[in-house]
């Protein structure tokens, strides 16, 4: 394992990297760096897929997943997906969604694109106050007669306020489904995500914290639902050669299966190291000017899996934008999650030019967020030695400012 330096090494402006061109840590520390969990339980998953040689087609593996997302889930249904965009298109299109879709701005693209991409309208929403979140009262205002569901999105596996979202959709006769992309593992009010609209779409991409190389999953408890769905994600097919249904190739492979029940196997494990890495952002972060950490409710299961930070300019002496070019250099690749945001990307951004109007907590918090690694490739020193880069170039604001400028 890659092993920084000792952290109480960073203590000046001149023993930063912005000012020595000598990183700290000697590779590059990503944010969403894979977990593995057991290598030898997903060697013996892959021999045994490469001496059965069936790969795809709801293979053994796949199955053998799909039945142990529903336990964890706690859920009628979950079905594997190729990956979790193409689950969201699925379930847009299986949901019968048209004409305009409310959708969260502060979100990855794939959320908006999977929308736009079936000729339905996103139209980005605000983010609730202290939340980073749908905000319900600004969802009702964008009701029109084209709308026909909402999208939620649970940001950083911390829930929206789905019951408020649940009476507002009843209200209004429309349908919600929820992009729980960062939230596998985690509740609200004691119930696992999962459970909550008429489906949620997970993520098991590569930079999950548990993950199938490449992968999705859509949960439902509704059973019409969910046979609509398993003959889209395979053509149609509701027999060897019989179509009844439009559909399309979203099927998950058995590779991706095998990594998936290895990934659900060290579960406890992956949450027990990221709440770890969390403590000790946390304690190693407090009281910084400007700073603020993004705080889980320790009542609900969390993943625990995102580090994020909200960076105030004027009372830490340098941007969010500062802090990311003062990690780079010290090969701490930390991201400006979710910049800059859905509706200033194209092709949104030349639809609708003045949406960032209605989306004033969402433009601020585009500034302000910043995503700090985490999970298993990170050691208690590695976290301690970015808390104190931080610290150091909050301590000495000015000499960092002046030092950035002068690279520029």
């Amino acid at each position: 394992m890659r092993m920084a330096t000792e952290a109480n090494q960073i203590s000046s402006p001149q023993s930063l990297a912005l000012f020595t061109g000598k990183p700290h840590f000697p590779e590059p520390l990503h944010v969403g760096r894979p977990n593995i969990g057991s290598q030898e339980a997903l060697l013996k998953r892959i021999h045994e897929i490469l001496e059965r040689r069936w790969f795809t087609n709801n293979g053994p593996m796949v199955q053998e997943f799909e039945a142990r997302l529903k336990e964890t889930l706690g859920v009628r249904h979950c079905i594997p997906i190729c990956n979790a965009t193409v689950a969201l298109e699925i379930a847009i299109r299986a949901m019968e969604l048209k004409g305009e879709v409310i959708v969260p701005s502060f979100t990855f693209i794939a959320t908006a694109h999977a929308l736009q991409w079936q000729e339905i309208t996103p139209v980005f929403c605000d983010v609730a106050p202290g939340s980073h979140n749908l905000d319900p009262e600004q969802v009702e205002r964008l009701i029109t007669p084209r709308t026909s569901g909402i999208i939620g999105v649970h940001i950083w596996g911390k829930a929206c306020d789905h019951e408020c979202l649940a009476r507002l959709a009843s209200r209004h006769g429309l349908k919600v489904m929820y992009d729980a992309s960062h939230a596998f593992g985690c509740s609200s009010n004691g119930q696992r995500i999962g459970n909550f609209g008429q489906c949620e779409i997970f993520s098991f991409h590569a930079t999950k914290f548990v993950n199938s190389f490449e992968g999705g999953a859509i949960a439902t408890n509704d059973d019409e639902l969910a046979r609509k769905i398993r003959l889209m994600k395979n053509f149609g097919f509701s027999g060897f050669d019989r179509v009844t249904f439009l559909g399309t190739n979203g099927k998950m492979n058995e590779m991706s299966a095998a990594m998936g029940l290895t990934g659900i196997e060290s579960l406890q494990q992956f949450i027990a190291t990221n709440r770890r890495n969390y403590h000790d952002y946390t304690r190693g972060l407090r009281d910084l000017p400007g700073i603020s950490t993004v705080t889980y409710d320790e009542r609900e299961e969390n993943n625990f899996q995102y580090i994020v930070l909200e960076v105030e300019e004027a009372a830490a002496g340098l941007s969010r934008d500062n802090l990311v070019e003062i990690l780079e250099a010290e090969n701490v690749l930390a991201r400006r999650y979710f910049f800059p945001g859905c509706h200033r990307m194209e092709p949104y951004r030349s639809y609708f030019p003045h949406a960032g109007l209605l989306l004033p907590l969402t433009e601020a918090l585009c500034e302000r967020v910043l995503v700090l690694p985490n999970g298993t490739a990170l050691s208690p020193s590695d976290v301690a030695a970015i808390c104190s880069i931080l610290r150091t170039a909050l301590s000495y604001p000015e000499q960092c400012r002046d030092r950035l400028a002068a690279r520029a």
